[in-house]
């Protein structure tokens, strides 16, 4: 292949800019620094560390400042990539044992002037590929350019990666993003509606997808999605009473979401409300039988735990991450289809319940 091709730039999410980031005490540290950095990279803060569980605003902050530097950045050049495409396309690289190609995946990342790096959690005992960003690190930053990265940990807490890249993450400043609070997922609900052009009959219908999604921005927007995607079935408007029973339909009539499950907990009631084995639910066993409670574990395991796709695959036993996306995706329409599958979604998450009262 062409060397040049070492690692494909991963593109930008239009709608992931400072103007759509809603700001709350959860998150205005975390903000104001992200902020500074776009306008004065590698002169502010450096590196940013932004720390904490998923789907609470990271990427979006990250996809922000890439935003802001290619508009008003005088032509400075910007790279966002996951910790999982920086590892996949160095062992690609070195695999490969073409000198080309691994140059050209050094020069790729060591000419840009403001790299920003998701999930560096990922790069956990992965010693080589480590010891190459250490180095890409080292290069970036001596050279004035600026880093920003994301982990669910702080760099104290990731101790599976050798020390010294730690003490270089903790060496700029490090801010925490913690899960929005009411008001602030309110704010985001009503802020997609507007950005969306979404017809809302009242504003009932978000202050209960506010209510019952408490941790996790992603599994909000999800939630406010399908309501919204009920409404276009049905023709029927975006109300109180239309969130209440989407939402009743995937997370039971007295579910919150966002309370502490945990994969191995999903699995374990996904056992019990289908009659399968663990071992069995996380074969590679592709029979009628396993797969639906297989894909739907895994959807309930991303709407309820807030653990990202790899993580959540390799509970399952399974290498890749877009197994999981693939699985969630078609739970999704099955789950919004048939209302057999809505009454075993809400069977599992009554005995997750009972499970974790017990």
């Amino acid at each position: 292949g062409d060397p040049a091709l070492a690692l494909e730039p991963e593109p930008l999410n239009a709608k992931l800019t400072f103007g759509q980031f809603v700001i709350g005490d959860a998150n205005r540290f975390a903000h104001a620094a992200a902020l500074a950095v776009a306008e004065l990279p590698g002169q502010a803060y450096n590196p940013l560390f932004l720390c904490g569980p998923p789907g609470v605003g990271k990427t979006h902050l990250l996809h922000a400042i890439a935003h802001y530097v290619r508009a008003a950045g005088d032509g400075l050049t910007t790279r966002y990539l996951t910790g999982e495409a920086f590892t996949n396309a160095f062992v690609s690289a070195v695999g490969s044992r073409d000198r080309d190609r691994q140059d050209a995946f050094k020069r790729a990342l060591r000419g840009v002037d403001v790299l920003l790096v998701d999930d560096v959690q990922f790069l956990e005992r992965k010693t080589r590929t480590a010891e190459e960003f250490f180095h890409t690190f080292n290069s970036l930053r001596d050279g004035g350019a600026q880093l920003v990265l994301t982990s669910d940990r702080t760099p104290g807490d990731l101790g599976d990666i050798e020390a010294r890249l730690r003490e270089r993450f903790a060496s700029g400043l490090v801010a925490d993003v913690a899960p929005p609070e009411r008001h602030q997922r309110l704010a985001m609900l009503r802020k997609r509606a507007q950005h969306d052009g979404i017809p809302m009959a009242d504003e009932g219908a978000l202050e209960v997808v506010a209510d019952r999604i408490e941790g996790n921005v992603r599994a909000l927007e999800g939630a406010f999605i399908r309501v919204v995607a009920y409404h276009s079935l049905t023709g029927r408007p975006i109300d109180r009473h239309l969130a209440e029973e989407v939402l009743n339909g995937l997370y039971g009539p007295v579910r919150r979401a966002g309370v502490a499950a945990t994969v191995e907990s999903i699995q374990a009631a996904a056992c019990e409300a289908f009659d399968i084995g663990l071992e069995e639910l996380v074969s590679a066993d592709r029979s009628a039988r396993l797969t639906w409670p297989r894909q739907l574990a895994m959807y309930l395991a991303r709407e309820h735990t807030g653990e990202s796709l790899p993580s959540i695959a390799r509970r399952f036993g399974r290498r890749n991450h877009t197994t999981v996306l693939h699985a969630c995706r078609r739970a999704a329409v099955r789950l919004e289809a048939d209302g057999d599958a809505r009454a075993a979604a809400t069977r599992l998450l009554a005995l997750l319940d009972e499970h974790q009262r017990s």
